[in-house]
């Protein structure tokens, strides 16, 4: 069971989403020792149903037997080569406060192919400090280990105020996908992607559900 190059340009945004939460439910279905799903099950992880996990999965491709399922072991093969995550992609993560801290101290990211090779900041009294594998290093050396180990990812955990200048200087480095936790949008060139991530609107939305299911 392989996938097929799709246009990855015209994959809807929630059908990637639910993708990311297929995978994590047939990674804990691993170690149940679970061996097929049937797109029931994997429509049951996102509250939704078996012909959208269905449409989901053929956007790249024929996959699973009619009365049968899908292969566990197989699928998760799949969604990883689609996601690009076979392979390890090393990232940097710029901006040492306590987020990065949690960040560099999670040891998931290694196991979904992602290997953090290195955090930066500018305040002298955390530099040289050690999280996990990674020691804080001065924002000054960010290009070099950009280069050294060709990372094309980077996650911005810096204060609003820094974080358009803090872009603009890790495009200039290479850098071509970032993750921004930092409360300002980004103006990056076309072919930069930037995935922000914004707790607090997280939170206002689960806010406003609970308080319109009350209501």
């Amino acid at each position: 069971m392989t996938a097929p190059p799709a246009d990855n340009h015209n994959i809807p945004d929630p059908s990637i989403r639910r993708l990311s939460a297929y995978l994590r439910y047939l990674e804990n279905l691993v170690t149940t020792e679970q061996r097929r799903v049937s797109s029931r099950q994997l429509a049951g992880c996102v509250g939704g149903s078996d012909a959208q996990v269905r449409r989901d999965l053929a956007l790249f491709g024929q996959f699973g037997r009619r009365g049968v399922g899908y292969e566990v072991d197989d699928l998760i093969q799949v969604i990883r080569t689609i996601f690009g995550t076979r392979r390890q992609w090393p990232v940097v993560v710029v901006g040492a406060g306590l987020l990065c801290q949690a960040l560099l101290r999670y040891q998931g990211f290694k196991q979904r192919g992602f290997t953090l090779v290195g955090a930066f900041d500018t305040d002298p009294r955390k530099l040289g400090a050690r999280y996990g594998d990674v020691t804080i290093q001065h924002i000054d050396e960010v290009e070099a280990v950009i280069a050294r180990h060709h990372v094309r990812l980077a996650i911005l955990t810096v204060p609003a105020t820094a974080a358009q200048r803090t872009a603009e200087r890790l495009v200039r480095a290479g850098i071509e996908g970032i993750m921004n936790f930092a409360s300002a949008s980004l103006n990056v060139p076309a072919d930069v992607h930037v995935n922000r991530v914004d707790l607090t609107a997280s939170l206002e939305q689960l806010s406003f559900q609970l308080s319109s299911h009350r209501s």
